[in-house]
């Protein structure tokens, strides 16, 4: 959405789909898409798809990620669970999934809100990226 970004490659976890612009973390050293209980150390958002019908689907192959430089790093994102509120912004949320704002759900506060927009989208920065925790 807005704010300072530099792309890295990493290689990528075999035989696992994921969309352009997910949340990414690392496993075992390669990418995979964040999820629900993705507490921190979010790497970045993807920069292209990876499908089950790509020739190179089941290698370690590298892919392009978008990673903020700086914790004023901002995404607009879908609020999947739960309905975002005026009221929210300030406030801390988990993920629903890699692509989606769980607004009914805190316990890994992983990302908060930094402008409303309605109450399925708002804007949100990274409370948890793998940069800015070492």
């Amino acid at each position: 959405y807005r704010g300072d970004f530099r792309i890295e490659w990493y290689p990528k976890k075999a035989s696992t789909a994921i969309v352009k612009d997910a949340f990414v973390i690392f496993t075992s050293g390669q990418i995979d898409k964040a999820t629900s209980s993705t507490a921190a150390n979010i790497v970045g958002t993807l920069m292209k798809t990876i499908a089950a019908t790509d020739a190179d689907y089941a290698l370690n192959t590298l892919v392009p990620v978008r990673i903020p430089l700086n914790q004023n790093a901002e995404w607009e994102m879908d609020v999947t669970t739960g309905t975002l509120a005026t009221t929210s912004v300030g406030l801390k949320f988990d993920l629903t999934d890699e692509l989606g704002v769980n607004q009914s759900a805190t316990t890994n506060k992983v990302v908060e809100c930094t402008q409303f927009i309605s109450a399925t989208k708002g804007i949100f920065k990274i409370c948890g990226h793998i940069a800015l925790n070492q």
